[in-house]
C-alpha cells in the first residue's frame, strides 16, 4: 500500500433522522465549517459564523445526537469542547426518502440551500475576481454542457467525474506554493419541465 496515499473521504449515507436534523440553516453552516476549516470549539465557530456560543453549542449537540459531528476529545482541555465532522461527505439518492414526506421536505430544503450557496459563491467570485491573478481567473468559473443520454449513462458520467475529482484530491499537495482551497459543484438537471 502506498503510504503517501490520502485516506478516502469518510462518507455517510444519510438516514431519515439525520436529514431532518441537518435541514437547518445554522446546522448546515456548522457542519460545512467543520468540514472545511477542521475541528473547532463552539466559541470559534460562533465567531466564524456570526452567531452566539449558546446557539452554536445547542446545534452542535443536535448534530452529534445523530452522528454527524463528534467531540474531538484529544483536543479538549478542561471545559473546552472541540468538535469535528464525523464524515467528509454526506450522500443520498434522490429516491431514498420517497416514503417519508418530512424527510423529503428536508432534502428539498437542503438541496435548495446548496443552490443558494452556489449562487452566493458565484456572486462573491464576480465581486472579487479582479483581486485574483490571471492564471486563477482563467482556472475558476463555470460552464455547462448539453447531452441527450439515458439515466444509466448519466449515472456513469457522474461516477467518472467523482473518480476524476478523487484522483486529483489524492494527488494534490495542500502545501504546494500557490495552492488554494476550491469548491467544485457537480450538477445535472433535465432540460424539460415535464416529469417522466
Amino acid at each position: 500500500m502506498d503510504s503517501d496515499k490520502k485516506p478516502a473521504p469518510r462518507e455517510v449515507r444519510i438516514d431519515h433522522r439525520q436529514v431532518r436534523v441537518l435541514a437547518h440553516p445554522l446546522r448546515m453552516r456548522l457542519l460545512g465549517a467543520l468540514r472545511v476549516k477542521g475541528p473547532a470549539t463552539a466559541t470559534t465557530l460562533a465567531g466564524l459564523l456570526g452567531t452566539n456560543t449558546g446557539a452554536t453549542s445547542y446545534h452542535l449537540r443536535q448534530l452529534a445526537e445523530v452522528g454527524l459531528v463528534v467531540e474531538d476529545a484529544d483536543r479538549g482541555t478542561g471545559r473546552q469542547r472541540w468538535w469535528r465532522a464525523a464524515h467528509d461527505v454526506t450522500n443520498w439518492e434522490a429516491s431514498d426518502f420517497d416514503d417519508d414526506p418530512d424527510a423529503r421536505a428536508a432534502i428539498d430544503w437542503i438541496q435548495g440551500d446548496q443552490v443558494r450557496l452556489l449562487a452566493g459563491h458565484a456572486e462573491q467570485w464576480f465581486a472579487t475576481q479582479d483581486e485574483w491573478s490571471p492564471v486563477w481567473r482563467n482556472a475558476f468559473g463555470m460552464s455547462d454542457f448539453f447531452l441527450t443520454v439515458s439515466a444509466d449513462r448519466l449515472a456513469a458520467i457522474e461516477a467518472e467525474l467523482w473518480a476524476v475529482l478523487e484522483r486529483h484530491r489524492q494527488e494534490a499537495d495542500p502545501a504546494e506554493p500557490g495552492a488554494e482551497q476550491v469548491q467544485i459543484f457537480v450538477a445535472a438537471y433535465p432540460m424539460q419541465k415535464e416529469h417522466r
